[in-house]
């Protein structure tokens, strides 16, 4: 069980598009997932060539590590996305509402000027916590 902390109480602006918490509070006794890196290359070693494939690739790879530690998309507690390019930044927002459209964890969304292949065009990081 996680605790989002409510925007409203506390002095900081409304979460970007309402998609993130400023905060999530886990209870004590939780088990803890760090989630390294994942990209948009499926189990076969197909790379999806536009970001939207990628992108809803490496979610589900994500979604493929909590299910494999007995956890959920709902476990996840903080995010981070590492973008190559401005403009998928509006993709991401759609991909996410699509697949995590419940899940309101702590984001972090950065532009970097490349990943460790020049072919992947977005990078995940998650952290999940479960009872």
């Amino acid at each position: 069980m996680t605790i989002s902390i409510r925007h409203d109480h506390i002095p900081v602006r409304e979460p970007y598009r309402g998609i993130f918490a400023h905060g999530v509070a886990t209870p004590p006794g939780t088990r803890t997932l760090y989630i390294s890196g994942q990209i948009g290359e499926a189990p076969d070693g197909h790379l999806p060539g536009d970001f939207r494939g990628q992108c809803r690739q490496a979610l589900r790879n994500v979604e493929a590590v909590l299910r494999e530690a007995d956890m959920a998309l709902s476990d996840i507690v903080k995010m981070t996305f590492y973008l190559i390019r401005r403009q998928d930044m509006q993709s991401l927002v759609e991909i996410r509402q699509e697949l995590l459209n419940d899940v309101r964890p702590a984001i972090t969304t950065l532009y970097v000027s490349g990943l460790v292949s020049p072919d992947w065009l977005i990078e995940v990081e998650a952290i999940a916590c479960a009872e």
